[in-house]
């Protein structure tokens, strides 16, 4: 598990307001790790440029050899705002880039955005008004297939505040559609898991940060391909073997929280979701096209209920 570094000096504690000059930077960076990503990028790119809110850097590093910078200027996509990088390496992975980029930005907030997803307009924009108050932030996702055709939705509902034991009950698909201010807490995605990186991110977060600002508005596409890290064959196996890596993690203590509710809430989700991950195969022998979501969430809905006062 890396340790957070980088240029970036401000700090602040979670608990102060921005006041004075420090709140006048209001720069993102928004890091998008590219692997076999041609096919994506552009839509992904195009979603940055159409943000309302201006002051983004955009770190595209290729994890594949790919000249992305050239790719994108061919297709009248170039920005003087874009950063680019690469890992010297093929297939390293999305981790490894991320974190390559997480070492060298200097803005204050940082948001991740995979080369298969999109921003709407309004992402950033929110985002940052929200981080004003809050350490992190994420969104309701837009879930649809690689034709950006809707599927369904994750967490839409009012804006609110979570804390970390409450915030998968909510945010119960893909993690990496958040936001965070760096000058109250940073890490590095972890090395070691093939999968649920983004959560144990989140985790590392949550050591310095009690709490996550949930923006109910569908703000983020999450695009489903197929040979993506969380669709691919093999990935409940791995799914498998990351959640129960994270759960013993949590029941170790290897986490110190901020929040008293976090190993709790946490490990209950994590303990559903690989009740799910062992059903999901038996219900898509009948239900072909059910989305691991679909499975997922009735099981949530019911602890949630039976963890109500009678």
């Amino acid at each position: 598990m890396g340790k957070p570094s980088g240029p970036f000096k401000g700090k602040r504690r979670a608990s102060e307001g921005l006041q004075g000059t420090i709140a006048l930077d209001k720069r993102v960076a928004v890091i998008t790790p590219a692997f076999r990503a041609a096919r994506w990028l552009g839509e992904a790119v195009k979603s940055v440029t159409a943000q309302t809110h201006a002051e983004w850097e955009h770190w595209i590093i290729a994890d594949d050899g790919d000249d992305y910078e050239t790719l994108l200027k061919s297709q009248g996509l170039a920005d003087p705002r874009q950063r680019f990088l690469s890992t010297g390496r093929i297939g390293a992975g999305a981790s490894r880039a991320r974190n390559l980029a997480l070492d060298r930005i200097d803005t204050p907030y940082v948001a991740i955005l995979d080369a298969d997803d999109r921003l709407k307009p309004e992402k950033l924009a929110r985002a940052v008004a929200a981080l004003g108050d809050h350490p992190i932030v994420s969104t309701a996702l837009d879930v649809m297939t690689d034709a950006y055709e809707h599927l369904r939705f994750v967490g839409d509902g009012p804006d609110q505040v979570l804390t970390p034991g409450r915030y998968k009950f909510t945010a119960l698909s893909m993690d990496s559609m958040i936001a965070w201010d760096r000058r109250v807490t940073d890490a590095r995605y972890d090395l070691d898991l093939t999968n649920m990186t983004d959560l144990e991110l989140l985790m590392q977060l949550w050591q310095k940060a009690d709490r996550v600002y949930h923006l109910g508005t569908p703000l983020h596409d999450y695009v489903k391909v197929s040979s993506s890290m969380s669709n691919a064959e093999g990935v409940t196996d791995r799914m498998i073997a990351s959640k129960r890596t994270l759960l013993a993690r949590i029941e170790g203590g290897h986490y110190r929280f901020a929040a008293p509710d976090a190993a709790e809430g946490l490990a209950g989700f994590l303990g559903i979701s690989l009740a799910a991950e062992a059903a999901y195969p038996i219900e898509r022998q009948t239900r072909p096209d059910l989305l691991f979501e679909d499975n997922l969430e009735p099981l949530l809905r019911r602890f949630e209920a039976h963890q109500k006062p009678s």
